[in-house]
């Protein structure tokens, strides 16, 4: 295996996946912070906030001599942060009010490397069909709910729930690649994968 190039601060396989797609060689490790919202900040600035935090947690933590990548992920419906859920009644009342409408899915990426920071933004809207109260509970039951913003998983079970995605699906999934893609070329970081004959590379 070739030698790590960066530190993915996350403990989530989905991002994990996301990453080692683009064919890089990295670590990871999740990164320990308070995720707490602050009053009057704009989920686009939250996300980036706390996408930053991670990143800077674990590169200031002096383990890591290589750059940290850090990622959030917000569900927001009118207005209202759907994080990840507390309870079983938690769940079933985020999926009740995500029930046949569009929300957004806003994921920050941050890259903290020895030469400074770099930023990116995703922003996706989200469709779901009518959820029965009996398909939650058996979504629920499942398992995959727990530990998701907004109590389900694109990419598995919670698929079925949605009409129609606009936007980055990777972004909903954790950690929107387009952009993670432009964002470490920007840091001088090279993917792996060369472009072939008259294919053009634009991240920016």
């Amino acid at each position: 295996m070739s030698k790590p190039v960066l530190h993915l601060a996350s403990a989530s396989p989905r991002r994990r996946d996301l990453l080692a797609a683009l064919g890089l060689s990295f670590t990871c490790g999740g990164a320990d912070i308070d995720e707490s919202a602050v009053a009057g900040e704009a989920v686009r600035e939250m996300a980036l906030r706390l996408a930053i935090a991670k990143s800077r947690s674990v590169f200031d933590s002096g383990d890591h001599a290589m750059p940290v990548l850090g990622a959030d992920t917000i569900v927001v419906l009118d207005d209202r942060v759907f994080g990840k859920p507390d309870s079983r009644e938690d769940a079933l009342r985020m999926l009740s009010c995500l029930s046949g409408r569009t929300h957004k899915v806003v994921t920050g990426v941050a890259l903290v490397t020895h030469s400074g920071l770099e930023t990116a933004i995703s922003s996706t809207e989200v469709q779901f069909r009518e959820i029965e109260p009996d398909e939650a509970e058996a979504y629920w039951q499942s398992g995959e709910p727990a530990g998701k913003a907004g109590s389900y998983a694109v990419q598995g079970l919670g698929g079925i729930f949605v009409r129609s995605i606009h936007g980055s699906y990777s972004g909903v999934v954790g950690l929107p690649v387009y952009e993670t893609a432009g964002l470490l070329r920007r840091a001088g970081i090279a993917l792996p994968v060369l472009p072939g004959p008259g294919l053009q590379t634009n991240y920016d």
